[in-house]
């Protein structure tokens, strides 16, 4: 754990699960769960995060949120911390998130159903794509078609600084992406 008690790292963690002594929540993306995930993990993503449900299913429990690098894991736990906390439930997120429970050699399970291209490299893919087909429209074709690597500059922009990817939400609910239970 830190200083302020709040983070755990990964030996710890899996001393705590081992023994019974935490509920782990993931509050990734259901498309980063499916892929690779630290057995046991509850998932509920981030967006779903909710004190009062979270209180009501683990009254007297230790929580655990991770994330891929602890970004998202310590936004649900300064959601959740005050309320859990007057509950007697107590709280920390993973450091480092799944990235760093890997550095540290802990195991992860993954998915056989799982999309085999990452989302966020469609979305490279795709994105890289209408920039480079948008400009070469815009050259060959008309100047007013370099609207389109604009438009998906600003989108990668803002999917940047606010952490939410409107071409990665639209790319995960496509066919090829959905989790297969076979």
């Amino acid at each position: 754990m830190d200083g302020n008690g709040r983070e755990v790292d990964a030996s710890t963690l899996r001393a705590w699960l081992q023994s019974g002594q935490a509920v782990l929540v993931d509050v990734r993306e259901p498309f980063e769960h499916a892929s690779e995930r630290i057995e046991g993990a509850r998932h509920v993503p981030l967006a779903q995060v909710e004190p009062d449900t979270l209180r009501a299913q683990h009254m007297g429990e230790r929580l655990v949120f991770h994330c891929r690098s602890g970004a998202r894991s310590g936004k649900a736990l300064e959601k959740c911390e005050s309320a859990l906390r007057q509950a007697g439930i107590e709280t920390f997120h993973l450091r480092g998130g799944i990235e760093a429970w890997k550095a540290a050699g802990q195991p992860v399970a993954h998915s056989v159903g799982a999309p085999k291209l990452d989302i966020m490299r469609q979305v490279q893919i795709v994105a890289g794509s209408l920039v480079a087909l948008g400009v070469l429209a815009g050259v060959l074709i008309s100047p007013w078609l370099l609207v389109i690597p604009g438009f998906v500059g600003c989108g990668l922009l803002f999917a940047g600084l606010s952490g939410w990817c409107g071409m990665a939400k639209l790319l995960a609910r496509m066919p090829w992406n959905r989790v297969r239970t076979d």
